[in-house]
């Protein structure tokens, strides 16, 4: 017997540093990137790669010490990631600094507030490293992300006019920075 008064149980929406990735968690994240892709948001990639690529780029991910991923869960299932690119050890100069990346949320599993836990989860990760500046780039055309990305506090510095072609059409791209350790902001120039 049923009763009407029950409600459907709100997806959980979780977000976590990824350590490994098990044979599921890579068909889950390669199946989340061909949807990203379908729809347009496939950083960088414009028509799908085969599955074997995919699986390769991911584990090269995986192995990368100067790389963090993050995997977006709904109810479990990965549908999403962005990545940290830490710089190089003989860039002293920006030692301070991380690139932000490969930021995206399946179609099927956006409106549940993933994409903001990603950017909010990689800034906590990314301080706890002791970084104290997130930098990122995206389409002019993305733009849901540049919403995102400027009420989180990201700050437009700069545009490219020949960014990205996706067919025959030239987009340009939008550069962000934020920082997200106060202590840099206290010793910038005013």
């Amino acid at each position: 017997m049923s009763d009407s008064r029950l409600k459907p149980l709100k997806p959980v929406a979780t977000v976590e540093l990824a350590t490994s990735l098990s044979p599921g968690e890579m068909q889950d994240l390669c199946d989340a990137t061909d949807a990203a892709i379908e729809n347009g948001g496939g950083f960088g990639w414009i028509k799908l790669p085969a599955r074997e690529i995919l699986e390769r780029y991911w584990q090269g991910v995986m192995t990368m010490p100067q790389r963090r991923l993050f995997l977006a869960r709904l109810d479990g299932v990965v549908c999403g990631t962005c990545q940290l690119t830490l710089p190089n050890r003989n860039n002293e100069a920006q030692s301070f600094s991380v690139h932000l990346s490969a930021n995206f949320v399946a179609p099927w599993a956006r409106g549940h507030g993933l994409a903001r836990m990603l950017l909010e989860v990689a800034e906590k990760q990314a301080l706890s490293e002791g970084f104290s500046v997130i930098n990122l780039d995206v389409r002019e055309s993305q733009e849901a992300a540049i919403q995102l990305f400027e009420s989180l506090g990201y700050e437009l510095f700069g545009t490219h006019p020949y960014y990205a072609k996706v067919g025959d059409q030239i987009i340009r791209g939008r550069y962000y920075t934020k920082i997200i350790d106060p202590a840099l902001a206290l010793t910038m120039p005013s």
